[in-house]
C-alpha cells in the first residue's frame, strides 16, 4: 500500500495531510479511446449554460433513440396488444364490454387502480357523449390520457444540474435494483456528451461494490474514488469525492451508495447524513438524488419510492430491468403517485441501454 501511495502521489497534486486523506486514495483516470471523440464544452463555476446545454443533449439523445425505447418495452405492447382487438370491430352497443376488457389489460400491465380507471371512466364519458366516435379514436384518446398525465405531474425528465461546479448526482435505492449498474450506464452516457466525471465508491457494505464500480470508471475513461478500508463510513467517502470534484474541477460528481430496505431505518438515515455532507462542501448539493426501481417488481415499487422519498426528497427515478417485464405501466403508476419524474429507463444490458425518458416514445413504445 505504501508503494500504491508513493506511485499515486506522483500522478496528482500534493493536498495538505488531513485524516481523511489518509482514509481514502483515489484509482487514477484509465486511458480510454472511444471510438468516435466526443464533443467537449468549456465548462466554468460560472457558466450555467453547460449544464443546460448538457441536458439538452441528453434529451435530444432521447429522441434519436426511439427504437431502442419501442424494442425494450415489446413484453408491455404485447400486454397491451388485445387493446388494437379490442377497438378494431368497436360498436356503441358493445362499449361497456370493450371498456372492462381494457380496463383488465392495463390493470395487467400495472397501470395501478386508480389511473386505471381514471383513464377508463373519462374515455366513456367522451363516448357516451359522441365525442369519440370510432376505435382509432378511443385508442388515440387513452394514449393522450397516458401522455398528458405522464407531461403533467412528471414534466422534469431533463438532468437538473445547477450552476455551481461540480454537479453532484445521487444514487439510492434497494439491493439489487441495478444502482451501480445504473451509475456506470450514466457516467458513459454524460461523459460522452463531454462532461469530466468523478465518481464515488460510496457503497461501503458490500464487499464487491467497489470493485465493480472501478471496472466501470476502467470502462468509461471516468476517475474514481474509493475507501481504503471496510466499513467506512459512506459520508466520508462521498463526501472526500465532492472535495476533489470542486478542487480539480470535475463537471458532474455521481455518488454510489448501498442498497437498503425501505424498512431498515438506521440505513436510511445514512442517505441523510451523505445529503448533508455533500451540502456543507457544495452550496445547493446534490443537484439530483436518483432512485433506482427495479421494473420487474411493478407496482411493488410504490411503497419502496415513499419511504425513500419521505426520508431524503427523491428528485427523479431510473426504472431497470423493464425490457425483461411485461410491467411497463408501473412507470405511468409511480408518477401519477407521487408526482416525481422518471429521468432514465433501463431498456437492455448494453452500455447504451439506460435511455433518456421521453414520454412521447414511451407512450408509442407501449401503444404500437
Amino acid at each position: 500500500m505504501a508503494t500504491l501511495a508513493h506511485h499515486l502521489s506522483l500522478l496528482s497534486k500534493p493536498s495538505p495531510p488531513s485524516q481523511l486523506n489518509n482514509l481514502f486514495f483515489t484509482i487514477p483516470r484509465t486511458r480510454f479511446i472511444p471510438q468516435s471523440k466526443p464533443t467537449r464544452f468549456k465548462c466554468l463555476a460560472s457558466q450555467s449554460g453547460f449544464f443546460t446545454k448538457l441536458g439538452r443533449l441528453i434529451k435530444e439523445k432521447a429522441k434519436s433513440d426511439v427504437e431502442k425505447v419501442f424494442s425494450g418495452f415489446s413484453k408491455t405492447r404485447d400486454n397491451l396488444a388485445v387493446i388494437d382487438e379490442l377497438l378494431l370491430y368497436w360498436n356503441l352497443s358493445e362499449t361497456d364490454r370493450v371498456l372492462d376488457e381494457l380496463e383488465e389489460a392495463l390493470l395487467v400491465s400495472d397501470f395501478g387502480p386508480r389511473i386505471t380507471i381514471q383513464i377508463v371512466e373519462r374515455l366513456r364519458e367522451d363516448i357516451l357523449a359522441g365525442k369519440l366516435k370510432s376505435g382509432s379514436e378511443i385508442k388515440d384518446a387513452l394514449k393522450k390520457s397516458v401522455l398528458d398525465l405522464l407531461e403533467k405531474k412528471g414534466n422534469k425528465t431533463e438532468l437538473q444540474l445547477g450552476f455551481r461546479k461540480p454537479a453532484v448526482i445521487m444514487i439510492v435505492g434497494v439491493n439489487g435494483g441495478g444502482k451501480t449498474t445504473s451509475l456506470g450506464k450514466l457516467a458513459y452516457r454524460l461523459k460522452n456528451e463531454g462532461a469530466k466525471i468523478l465518481m464515488a465508491a460510496g457503497d461501503t457494505f458490500r464487499a464487491a461494490a467497489s470493485d465493480q464500480l472501478e471496472i466501470w470508471a476502467e470502462r468509461t475513461g471516468c476517475e474514481i474514488v474509493v475507501a481504503d478500508k471496510e466499513k467506512a463510513k459512506a459520508s466520508l467517502v462521498i463526501s472526500q469525492a465532492v472535495k476533489k470534484g470542486k478542487e480539480q474541477e470535475f463537471d458532474v460528481v455521481l455518488c454510489d451508495t448501498s442498497g437498503r430496505l425501505h424498512t431498515n431505518y438506521s440505513l436510511m438515515e445514512e442517505l441523510i447524513a451523505c445529503k448533508k455532507a455533500v451540502g456543507k462542501i457544495v452550496r445547493g448539493a446534490p443537484n439530483e438524488i436518483l432512485l433506482v426501481l427495479d421494473g420487474t417488481t411493478g407496482l411493488n415499487m410504490l411503497p419502496q419510492a415513499r419511504e425513500f422519498n419521505e426520508v431524503v426528497g427523491i428528485t427523479g427515478f431510473i426504472l431497470t430491468k423493464l425490457d425483461g417485464s411485461a410491467r411497463g405501466g408501473c412507470v405511468v403508476s409511480v408518477v401519477d403517485e407521487l408526482g416525481i419524474p422518471v429521468k432514465f429507463v433501463g431498456v437492455g444490458e448494453g452500455v447504451e441501454d439506460l435511455q433518456p425518458f421521453d414520454a412521447e416514445a414511451f407512450v408509442n413504445a407501449i401503444f404500437s
